[in-house]
């Protein structure tokens, strides 16, 4: 008899969709939130569930935000970002960013009721306020990524 452990899962995903030709990157603005007390600009993106691969999570969660779909097999890693405190105050998550300039569908706010828009924005010039890990993970890819980066860790000394 196998069995198969599901560990309890602290990834968060994300997806960059650059529209090359248009030169725009998909965004969504989240309203204001607990862990958000402003409204922000952010990549499209949300949490893995325990057991789901990072990839499917992407697409399914770009799906469920802006209506847009990817095969997972389309997303290529850009960036991955450790982060030191979580959007539910629970503890450190990693955050992996993933890119693609393939997909099909209609970019819609398929959730109002947590966005206030989803938009097509300047590929170089994302909006503000923005989540600092939606400028990390963009400045990493537009440097060639893939990169690794913290956030909110204090500056280790050694």
């Amino acid at each position: 008899m196998t069995t198969t452990s599901v560990m309890n899962s602290r990834n968060a995903v994300s997806v960059i969709v650059h529209d090359k030709d248009a030169d725009a990157i998909a965004a969504v603005l989240y309203a204001a939130r607990n862990w958000s007390p402003q409204p922000a600009w952010t990549i499209p993106g949300g949490k893995a569930e325990p057991g789901e691969a990072l990839d499917e999570a992407a697409a399914r969660e770009l799906k469920e935000e802006t209506g847009l779909l990817v095969d997972p097999a389309d997303l290529v890693l850009a960036h991955v970002i450790h982060v030191e405190q979580g959007w539910d105050r629970a503890g450190q998550f990693v955050l992996f960013v993933f890119a693609t300039d393939i997909w099909t569908g209609e970019l819609t706010n398929t959730e109002p009721d947590k966005h206030l828009a989803a938009l097509w924005v300047a590929a170089d010039r994302f909006p503000e306020p923005a989540f600092p890990t939606s400028v990390q993970a963009l400045a990493a890819y537009h440097d060639g990524g893939p990169s690794f980066s913290r956030y909110g860790w204090s500056v280790a000394t050694v």
